[in-house]
């Protein structure tokens, strides 16, 4: 099959030795998340500071996450990851994703019991016949033996885009957005919850979203992505 269709770069389409992979060229483009960052937010310092350190911001305003996590920056190459996946069918990336998400976010995966993905609405979800997020999180799901609960969490209102908007705007955006399903939410009941997106940004959707996980019972919610913004400005 591969004579036929030989595989090609997820980024550039340049042939390449196996499916699912980069070229030399586009892989040095990618900026891996790497320590030093702060523990909670998973935001890189611009220096070492110190092995279990916490942001200042994390601090001053705790977000109602555990610890979030993320593979790398959204530019470039992983920029394009993800629109491939969000917006033109690539559904085949989701695995090359999910598994540089494990390696990123090894502690938060560990400490969770169960992986729930950001859901979309359902008008949303018919235009786009998929979510995004859910097909990264079921295959973090197969590659860590962890369960994957989808349907558990809904987003009952349709909101905006949140591209665009500035902070405050995406929290007002996806203000009670979120609920879990009634008849189900004894499922989450002192588990450690593993919330799974594409994309943070200023972290408004998971905070939502997280806020919903923990009023359903949730002992904890930590938050893993493939990508994040190097500045909530960007």
């Amino acid at each position: 099959m591969q004579l036929v269709y030989p595989p090609v770069c997820s980024g550039c389409g340049k042939i390449v030795g196996r499916p699912a992979a980069l070229c030399p060229e586009c892989w040095a483009t990618v900026r891996f998340i790497e320590r030093p960052y702060c523990e909670i937010t998973g935001l890189p310092f611009d220096h070492d500071r110190g092995d279990g350190m916490t942001s200042p911001q994390a601090i001053a305003d705790p977000p109602s996450y555990a610890k979030a996590r993320a593979a790398v920056f959204h530019d470039g190459v992983a920029r394009k990851l993800v629109h491939g996946l969000k917006y033109s069918d690539r559904v085949d990336l989701a695995a090359m994703m999910a598994a540089w998400m494990i390696r990123a976010g090894r502690d938060v995966v560990d400490d969770s019991d169960v992986i729930v993905a950001v859901p979309l609405h359902r008008g949303r979800l018919f235009a786009r016949r998929y979510n995004q997020s859910a097909e990264l999180a079921r295959r973090l799901a197969r590659l860590s033996g962890k369960p994957f609960l989808p349907g558990m969490l809904l987003r009952v209102r349709a909101t905006r885009q949140q591209v665009g908007l500035g902070l405050r705007a995406r929290q007002d955006n996806v203000r009670g957005a979120f609920l879990t399903k009634p008849e189900q939410a004894q499922r989450f009941l002192g588990l450690k919850v593993l919330l799974v997106d594409d994309v943070l940004t200023t972290g408004s959707t998971v905070e939502a979203a997280t806020r919903a996980l923990l009023r359903a019972g949730a002992e904890q919610v930590n938050v893993l992505t493939f990508a994040r913004v190097a500045s909530p400005g960007e």
